[in-house]
């Protein structure tokens, strides 16, 4: 888990400058969480002018709002809400792909839900497996955004999806996920694919050969990444020296006390 939240030191940032890359960080928010490097290998998907390789698998506010992927997967095993959605749409910097059901949810609520996400801001539709080509159809013609349908399976017929309107293909096959991305992009080779590609480098790289055009990433946990820095508080010796204030002096700085 250490390499999406590895730091970004001195050393680091000056390697990047001379690549021509530079970086630019606060004080505080450095310790981001980053995409696995090899999510870079991908073409990307260009929606609206805007290239997306990398989308974090979340409905985490904070790991929205401290992580480098280049959008969101917002989909999530309840019913869609629109409450939920116009959360994550206002507070996201980066675009947003709302799940608007499909498989508990379908018929004239999944068609709202879409157009719905689409006026709060959404950049793309999300729809899971079961969801009929018909009920495809009425989404697609509802919205003006792309519609991202959700395969499981290498025996889903990707041409009817696609004249059914769906725009991109998600792939999310397992731990056999490569596998399943390389027999879809063999029989479709110009169908953009989004895929899970794992957490590490080697399974992002492998998805990416089978044919993935962009990647999303499932993050470790609030839980889990806070064991992490709890673990480094725990240990006095990392922690770096803090300037002693007394409570006059903060109460001043934020204009709580009269000088």
């Amino acid at each position: 888990m250490s390499e999406p939240t590895e730091i970004v030191t001195a050393d680091a940032l000056a390697t990047t400058a001379r690549q021509g890359v530079p970086i630019i960080q606060s004080k505080l928010r450095h310790n981001i969480l980053k995409m696995p490097e090899a999510i870079d290998e991908a073409s990307g998907i260009k929606i609206f002018g805007r290239t997306i390789k990398s989308l974090v698998f979340t409905t985490d506010l904070a790991i929205i709002k401290n992580c480098d992927a280049d959008a969101v997967f917002a989909v999530y095993p309840f019913t869609p809400q629109q409450s939920i959605s116009d959360a994550i749409i206002k507070a996201s910097s980066i675009p947003v792909f709302c799940g608007c059901g499909g498989g508990t949810t379908h018929g004239v609520r999944t068609v709202s839900l879409a157009r719905d996400v689409e006026c709060q801001g959404a950049m793309a539709v999300v729809l899971n497996a079961p969801i009929s080509n018909v009920n495809l159809k009425a989404v697609a013609m509802s919205v003006d955004i792309p519609v991202v349908i959700t395969v499981v399976s290498s025996e889903t017929n990707i041409p009817e999806r696609v004249a059914s309107g769906a725009a991109i293909v998600n792939v999310a096959g397992g731990k056999d996920n490569a596998a399943l991305v390389r027999r879809i992009r063999e029989k479709n080779p110009d169908v953009p694919i989004i895929a899970t590609g794992g957490r590490t480098n080697e399974s992002v790289h492998d998805t990416i050969v089978a044919g993935a055009n962009a990647i999303t990433y499932t993050p470790p946990s609030t839980a889990e990444l806070f064991s992490t820095m709890m673990t480094q508080y725990r240990d006095d010796s990392s922690q770096p020296q803090q300037r002693d204030y007394n409570v006059s002096q903060i109460l001043r700085a934020v204009g709580a006390l009269r000088q």
